[in-house]
């Protein structure tokens, strides 16, 4: 296995977890007996975790490492992840969700890190398809867990086998994580502990989070809008994430040479039209299939811009990368984990349809300002290697 094989292998096993936990979100609905409201703001508890995990997070990951820092971050949210299922009622979860925002807000820095370096290294883009392993673990958990939803296993069950599945593969995988060196050009100060968005980074937050409130909506909502809207069977219901993940997967594991051959700016202005038109298919749809084609539509169109954004602020040399990469993601991941528990409220007063067309103001503001990716100055030599969508 190659060094930044492993590193995809840190957003494949997160992924794992998150995924096969928010496809059965339903059921925990159900079972804590929760409005959508009440139901957003447990999923508000988590956006807080995550944006603590971001915020501080920083100074702690470049101490251990990225191997230590992957051993704690993964499992820990893997494993706060797998006992939410069993907890007894809602306000005993609270504690939980925080604790898994915060790992998960870690791993995010630690991961994105670690992909730029071995980028510089190998001297082709691997950012996209570093998320696509994300991606592509979420689109696996996805279609197991539709799957156990209509084989009528229960949650508690399904994320405690996706949490010894984790440590048993991450064990293996993580022990081998060495070290990437900082790139030559990286700013030389040294990490403050809180990591703040300056006015330059703005532009990027907004740039990468106008997707991930699309892919927070399609991942967190999309089995509950399928139940709502159309009555569908626990399966149909699933896969509305399972195609949301696969194609967003398809898109980041392939992007990297399309982004090489035509630069960062155009590339993320088609795939943030097409999320716009899924979503609006999405919005619209009067049959399961036609949202279910919008899901796929906006999983493209939302594969490659936040990698995108994220390669553009490891690159900026006003600040050190892993600052900037932070800075950027609070924003836009509490856009991500804020974004579908204010969707949720917006769906209790306004039905669960509006929700999905409050997105596309958000999409095309990010059009509006794309020309932040185009200082992205880093020249990309060599060949790009195949896609290795198993890692």
């Amino acid at each position: 296995m190659k060094p930044h094989h492993r590193i995809f292998f840190i957003q494949f096993a997160v992924a794992l977890s998150l995924g096969a936990f928010v496809s059965r979100l339903p059921d925990l609905q159900l079972k804590f007996s929760l409005t959508e409201g009440e139901l957003g703001l447990l999923l508000a508890v988590l956006s807080s975790g995550v944006l603590c995990g971001l915020t501080f997070s920083v100074r702690f990951i470049e101490r251990l490492g990225a191997r230590p820092t992957a051993f704690v971050t993964v499992f820990g949210a893997s494993l706060f992840f797998a006992l939410i299922p069993w907890m007894p009622s809602a306000l005993l979860a609270v504690p939980l969700f925080f604790i898994a925002g915060v790992f998960t807000g870690a791993f995010e820095i630690n991961a994105n890190i670690e992909t730029d370096r071995h980028e510089a290294l190998l001297g082709y883009r691997i950012m996209s398809r570093a998320h696509g392993m994300w991606s592509f673990g979420f689109c696996i958990t996805a279609l197991v867990a539709a799957g156990m939803r209509q084989a009528a296993v229960s949650m508690e069950l399904h994320t405690f086998i996706v949490l010894v599945t984790v440590l048993i593969a991450g064990s293996i995988v993580f022990s081998g994580i060495e070290n990437a060196p900082r790139r030559q050009d990286a700013h030389p100060g040294d990490t403050p502990i809180i990591a703040f968005p300056t006015i330059g980074l703005l532009p990027l937050c907004l740039v990468a989070a106008a997707p991930l409130l699309a892919e927070g909506a399609s991942v967190d909502w999309s089995a509950i809008y399928m139940r709502d809207v159309f009555a569908v069977e626990p399966f149909v219901g699933g896969l509305s994430v399972a195609i949301f993940s696969s194609f967003i997967a398809i898109g980041r594991l392939g992007m990297d040479p399309v982004i090489d051959r035509f630069n960062p700016r155009p590339v993320a202005i088609t795939l943030l039209g097409i999320a716009a038109i899924g979503v609006v298919m999405v919005a619209t749809a009067t049959h399961p299939i036609v949202a279910l084609a919008g899901f796929g539509l906006t999983g493209i169109g939302c594969s490659s811009v936040y990698p995108l954004a994220i390669s553009a602020a490891a690159r900026r040399t006003d600040r050190p990368a892993p600052v900037n990469v932070a800075a950027l993601g609070q924003t836009t991941f509490l856009v991500f984990f804020a974004g579908p528990p204010l969707l949720g409220f917006v769906a209790e007063h306004f039905g669960i349809r509006f929700s999905y067309w409050a997105v596309v103001p958000v999409l095309a503001a990010a059009l509006l300002v794309t020309k932040a990716l185009a200082a992205d100055p880093a020249p990309v030599t060599g060949q790009p290697e195949p896609a290795q969508p198993h890692g």
